[in-house]
């Protein structure tokens, strides 16, 4: 289950990666008024004349909005991601979440590989873009609740934060594999960056329909939370639930939790609100580094499009040991908040160290990268895993399992509004005051996701406290 949950989230955002990577190519570069030379969007010289795709740019991406039109292509996609995150969390505790997955994933690769059939088919009206980016994010959106309830149903809350660690790594591999795919395929055309990946997505998914098993009981086996008889059997007097033909569970007497209770979960709304903030980070970083890294140069020299992707795929591998760490300290201490709103704060000053000095030489532009999503990504996986499925299966919901998808579609689905909002803002600001406004956005995104954890920090600092005081001895 763990494999092939990893494998499927891995594809949903390998599948979200390309437009990151070809932003600079659809752009292109636009022509000094005054001066007559070719410069970079951003205002840099343009070095990579050898690409004549570069240059030109793609329509109606190389017009002088050119960055806020990229912009409205990422809110169309997460916007509509962030919506359908709501319904698909509270479809996902209603339906099998097996073929919920399957059809999520082939649709949404199907929708990847046609904004990609824009290029083979000499596309340039805007509004097609659009549509398909609406499309694609919406089908997006049945991943993460339906993935995250599926491993919550099979991993007990002893060590969740540790294992959903280590499986959330999902998140920085598909954006590396995406990555590297993408920028692989520009050299044939910027339309191959998005049908590999499309095709990829299917592909998974048809694999996920034919061997996914939703939970234990599927299969006869009891839950992994459930408390065992002494010497580690079953109960005597525990009841089994009979399964149907075909290995399916009997019809459960639970009822699925209504949304407006689940955001009652004592932590859910602090949660959510955080992650809005996270994601609005971590989100701007997934669309637009590609882009940053090849508009600014280091050590004074400008990289090509494929360079400036493979470089921003470290940023990812900084990420996958933040976010194992995160969830490790976040089962020792039981600290959460404590844990979430640290990573929150410390990515402040590397962020800023990584726009104010990452361009003087590759070594500290590398070290300083990985930092950042060593830091950025260590609160924002911690959140959407093992969070999401503590409070998914809190104490106030009597043991109440049907309340997993919904809890995390709600938390997620926040999360996935400042996603959208992230990358669309960086657009329209870098347009008009360039990147030194966007990182002061993201600077303050993160001190106010911090702060937004505040009383949950006290109650778990009390906590701990209280803990030291009665292992103390006499």
């Amino acid at each position: 289950v763990l494999v092939l949950t990893f494998l499927c989230y891995m594809g949903y955002h390998a599948a979200r990666k390309p437009p990151s990577i070809v932003k600079s190519v659809l752009r292109g570069s636009v022509v000094n008024s005054h001066s007559g030379r070719l410069l970079l969007s951003d205002g840099g010289l343009a070095i990579a004349a050898s690409d004549p795709t570069t240059l030109n740019g793609w329509a109606p991406f190389n017009s002088d909005n050119g960055q806020t039109l990229l912009g409205q292509i990422d809110l169309a996609f997460l916007g509509t991601y962030a919506i359908g995150m709501f319904f698909a969390g509270h479809l996902g505790d209603r339906v099998d979440l097996r073929g919920f997955l399957t059809a999520g994933m082939v649709l949404s690769g199907i929708f990847t590989s046609l904004f990609g059939m824009g290029y083979f088919w000499d596309m340039h009206i805007f509004s097609y873009y659009v549509l398909v980016s609406i499309m694609a994010g919406l089908f997006q959106s049945t991943g993460w609740p339906s993935v995250v309830s599926i491993v919550a149903n099979w991993s007990g809350k002893g060590k969740r934060g540790l294992i959903m660690g280590i499986w959330n790594a999902h998140t920085s591999v598909g954006n590396i594999l995406g990555t590297v795919i993408a920028a692989a395929m520009l050299s044939r055309g910027w339309g191959y960056s998005f049908v590999v990946p499309g095709f990829l997505m299917i592909a998974l998914g048809l694999l996920i329909y034919a061997g996914l098993v939703v939970q234990p009981s599927d299969v006869g086996q009891s839950n992994p939370d459930d408390k065992p008889a002494t010497g580690g059997g079953r109960h005597d007097n525990e009841e089994v639930l009979p399964l149907k033909e075909g290995g399916k569970e009997a019809p459960s007497k639970e009822k699925s939790i209504h949304f407006m209770d689940a955001w009652r979960i004592p932590g859910v709304t602090a949660f959510a609100f955080c992650l809005f903030f996270s994601k609005l980070i971590a989100y701007t970083f997934l669309y637009w580094l590609p882009y940053y890294i090849k508009s600014t140069p280091i050590e004074g020299r400008m990289l090509s499009a494929k360079e400036a992707g493979d470089l921003s795929v470290l940023f990812d591998v900084g990420g996958v040991a933040g976010g194992v760490l995160a969830g490790h300290l976040s089962d020792k201490s039981g600290a959460s908040a404590v844990v979430a709103t640290s990573f929150t704060l410390l990515s402040v000053p590397f962020l800023y160290l990584y726009r104010t000095a990452g361009h003087t030489s590759f070594a500290l532009n590398v070290a300083l990268m990985m930092a950042s999503g060593f830091f950025v990504n260590g609160p924002y996986a911690l959140i959407t895993t093992a969070v999401s499925a503590d409070l998914g299966t809190h104490d106030s919901l009597q043991g109440n399992a049907k309340a997993l998808a919904t809890v995390s579609a709600i938390i997620d689905g926040m999360g996935s509004i400042g996603a959208a909002l992230g990358p669309m803002l960086t657009g329209f600001i870098s347009d008009r005051g360039g990147f030194d406004m966007v990182f002061a956005m993201l600077y303050t995104s993160a001190v106010t996701a911090g702060l937004l954890l505040v009383k949950l920090v006290i109650k778990e600092l009390a906590v701990l406290r209280g803990k030291s005081m009665v292992a103390k001895p006499m």
